[in-house]
Parts: structure tokens; C-alpha cells; sequence
């Protein structure tokens, strides 16, 4: 079986990230619940929500993410580049912007 490509801490963070300004409370809870789960801090958790991480490959994530998530193929292309100098696999940013279109409050459900 393989290996995940993003971790689970990153797909939380992610997903808190596009999804905090959905107003979804129950969501919410259980997006909380799993990131203390996996040993998120709240700090984290709220600079997650922010789109931010204190983590820099997290960070790196979190902005391909959001930009993936926007109209801008431009700052996209860009996140995409700073992400992988940053450390991220191709494979990861793929797997980020699948993510980010899912998460997308213009994807459909």
C-alpha cells in the first residue's frame, strides 16, 4: 500500500484553511477535534484558519492551497514554485490543488 502524500496534520490544516470562513460549525468541531487529535496545538489551529502555519512546509501548503482555491492561475503558478523550493513534492502540490478544488466554495458539492 502506498504511502499518503500529504500528511494528515497537512490535510487538516488545509482543509481549516479553505473552509474557515464557511460558517459551518459542526464542521468546525470536528476539524478542531481531529487537528488535537493529531497533536495540533491551538495556536496552530488558529493560524491554520488564518492560512498560516509556523511550520514552513506547512506555510508553503497552506498558500499553494489558497491560491489553488482563487481565480489567479498567475499567483497559483507562483505558490506552486515556492512550494517546491520550499520542499514539497510535485506530487503534494498535485494532491494540494485536488484539495484546493474540492474545498472550493465554487466547486460543486
Amino acid at each position: 500500500m502506498d504511502a499518503p502524500i500529504l500528511t494528515p496534520v497537512m490535510r487538516i490544516l488545509i482543509e481549516m484553511a479553505l473552509t474557515a470562513r464557511g460558517g459551518d460549525e459542526p464542521r468546525r468541531r470536528r476539524q478542531d477535534a481531529e487537528a488535537r487529535r493529531l497533536g495540533v496545538c491551538g495556536a496552530e489551529i488558529d493560524a491554520a484558519r488564518d492560512g498560516r502555519s509556523f511550520d514552513a512546509i506547512n506555510s508553503q501548503a497552506l498558500d499553494l492551497a489558497r491560491a489553488a482555491a482563487g481565480p489567479d492561475s498567475g499567483r497559483r503558478r507562483r505558490a506552486s514554485i515556492q512550494a517546491r523550493k520550499a520542499g514539497l513534492t510535485e506530487a503534494q502540490c498535485r494532491e494540494i490543488e485536488i484539495m484546493a478544488a474540492a474545498l472550493s466554495p465554487t466547486s460543486p458539492p
